[in-house]
This record gives structure tokens, C-alpha cells and sequence, in this order.
């Protein structure tokens, strides 16, 4: 295959020359209405490519506006500012990549006001469907989204006008809650520490928390059960008042996620009881390599991001519809 010289601007004709089609063909193909033309998909890839070869520049804007897909795939997340969350990001941007997909993602820091607005103007972008990610209001997104005439699909945190991929809170807090009760001295209740008591996954976790103690014979006074958010001073603070009031307590730790553990170990080493004796059981729904520098006696819930995004991907390549929940495993770590 020739190419054309580098200081000629290549042309529709000249693709047109080298692909061995129509001219018309090729604009049909590089301003996506080639179906339209009932032009197969293996043409259609073939001039795409050596339109890529040939350095052509389509007028991105121009052919979104005939085209019946952008081949961009939007992501809201609520946070950058652990593990989990990133790693979903990462793996994100990585699946959509490896199918053609652009991703575009943005960080709503669980503003009910700022998910809506990224929402609407990743629609005015023309994105193919999106990808809500622990959002405060998910059926809102769905609403929007519907409107516009876009699929959208709930990640980590369920909705009732979408489908939802999420992680089995319910059974992996319940696992965590009975290894810690095993290795507990104290034989008492663990305290429950963070999250928010309108969250889907808190309430979920609470309620394994709960069955363990209950098939252990253990009540949980509602002192133990300290829903103060999910920010580390939060937590800190939340201890500190809890202990304030019951200075002799051996109560073991489950904590609602890494950010919430950052504030718990903060109280601890300040109060010196972070190695004290009786050594108090501590877990984690949540699961970060570094903190093993801790101590190996820190348990952890690692949630499955692998099979989260491939059930998510396996629904946008299927055809997002309904408002099915799956639950991915989760992986104790000990």
C-alpha cells in the first residue's frame, strides 16, 4: 500500500484510492453513518484504520453530531483518597481502553449537587452510557441519564432505577466479624466504627456485624455502633468520646474503611493502646497492603475490583437495561 507524501494533506479521495471504495463510502465510514449505508463493519475498520495510518484528522465534533455513538464512557467517583476507590479508576480507564472506549471520569466528593451537575455535562458531551460510582443519589443520576436517553449503571453503591454491581457487603462483613470475635480476649462485642446509617453498604455491613455477635451470643449495646462518616478526624473523634465514658472497655474494632482506620490507629497511638495488653482484635472492610505495617494482626476485607469492572463491562457490551443487583465476593485477608 502506497502512502501519500508528507506534505500533501491527505483527502477523502485519497483514502477513498487506497481502500478501494467510494468517496462517499469513506465519508459515511469517518462520520459514523456508515450503517446507515449498510457498509459491513469489517469495511468500515478497515478504511478506519488506514485513515489512522494515512494521519487523517476527522472532525471529531462534526462527526459526533451524525454519529449514533461517541465511543466515550463516563465515570463518577466519590473520592480519590484511598486505595479502592483508585484502583477502580485504574482499572476502569484500563477496560474501557482495551475495547476503544474513552473514559472520562470526575470526582463528585459525595455532593449530591456536583454528581448532577457532572452527570449533565458529561450528556452534553454525547457520552455512550455511564458509570456511577458510590453516589449519594443514584436514582437521581438514572433520572437524568434516562432522560437523555443514555444507560447508566451503579457501581458500589446500589439505585432502584438502574442496574447495580456491588460488593457482598452483607456476607463479607459477617466473615470479618466472626474471625475477629474468635481472636477477640475480651470475649465482648466489637464497636462498629464509621460510615453513615442512610448508606446502602454501612447498613449491610452493620447487619453481618450484628449476626455474627448474634450467632456468637453476644448483644451490641448501641453505644458500640459509632456511625460518624467516614472521615479520619471523625473517627478519632468518635473514640475519643466513646472511651471518655468507658475507660476500662476491651472491645475489639471493626472498622468501615481505611480512611476510618487512619482516625481509629490516630486514637489509639495517642492514647498508648495501640500495642497495649490485652491486645484488642482489629478489622478492616477495607483493604490497604501498607496496613500490614501495622502489625499482622490487622484483619482486612479486600474487595474484587477485577470482577466488579468485568461484570460492568460485560453489561455495556451486552446492553445496559433493568435494575438487576450482583454482588461480587469479597476476599478476607488475614
Amino acid at each position: 500500500m502506497s502512502e501519500i507524501g508528507k506534505n500533501k494533506k491527505t483527502t477523502i479521495y485519497d483514502l477513498a484510492a487506497l481502500s478501494g471504495v467510494s468517496a462517499s463510502a469513506v465519508s459515511a465510514i469517518l462520520n459514523g453513518s456508515w450503517k446507515k449505508r449498510r457498509i459491513s463493519a469489517n469495511l468500515a475498520e478497515k478504511v478506519t484504520r488506514i485513515a489512522e495510518e494515512q494521519g487523517y484528522a476527522v472532525n471529531r465534533q462534526a462527526s459526533l453530531l451524525r454519529s449514533a455513538r461517541s465511543k466515550t464512557i463516563g465515570m463518577i467517583v466519590p473520592k480519590y483518597d484511598n486505595r479502592y476507590f483508585g484502583s477502580i479508576v485504574e482499572k476502569f480507564e484500563e477496560m474501557a481502553r482495551e475495547r476503544g472506549l474513552f473514559p472520562v471520569i470526575t470526582c463528585t466528593r459525595r455532593d449530591p449537587a456536583l454528581e448532577a451537575e457532572a452527570a449533565k455535562t458529561m450528556l452534553s458531551w454525547q457520552v455512550d452510557c455511564m458509570i456511577v460510582t458510590g453516589a449519594t443519589d443514584p436514582d437521581r443520576i438514572a433520572e437524568i441519564c434516562a432522560n437523555a436517553g443514555v444507560p447508566a449503571l451503579n457501581l458500589d453503591l446500589p439505585g432502584s432505577r438502574a442496574p447495580s454491581v456491588i460488593s457482598a457487603n452483607f456476607d463479607g462483613a459477617r466473615a470479618l466479624t466472626r474471625r475477629l470475635l474468635q481472636h477477640s480476649p475480651a470475649n465482648a462485642p466489637l464497636l462498629f466504627i464509621g460510615g453513615r446509617g442512610g448508606d446502602h453498604n454501612t447498613r449491610e455491613r452493620l447487619r453481618g456485624f450484628l449476626a455474627a455477635h448474634q450467632e456468637a451470643g453476644l448483644t451490641v449495646p448501641e453505644t458500640h455502633i459509632l456511625l460518624c462518616g467516614y472521615r479520619a478526624e471523625k473517627a478519632e473523634a468518635a473514640l475519643e468520646n466513646y472511651f471518655h465514658g468507658h475507660r476500662d472497655a476491651q472491645s475489639g474494632f471493626f472498622v468501615n474503611s481505611t480512611i476510618s482506620l487512619e482516625g481509629v490507629v490516630r486514637f489509639l497511638s495517642g492514647q498508648g493502646m495501640l500495642r497495649g495488653e490485652p491486645r484488642r482484635a482489629m478489622g478492616c472492610f477495607d483493604w490497604d497492603p501498607f496496613v500490614a505495617m501495622l502489625g499482622d494482626d490487622i484483619m482486612m476485607v479486600k474487595q474484587d475490583v477485577g470482577a466488579m469492572m468485568t461484570e460492568v463491562f460485560r453489561q455495556v457490551e451486552s446492553g445496559i437495561s433493568g435494575t438487576s443487583l450482583t454482588e461480587i465476593p469479597v476476599e478476607l485477608m488475614v
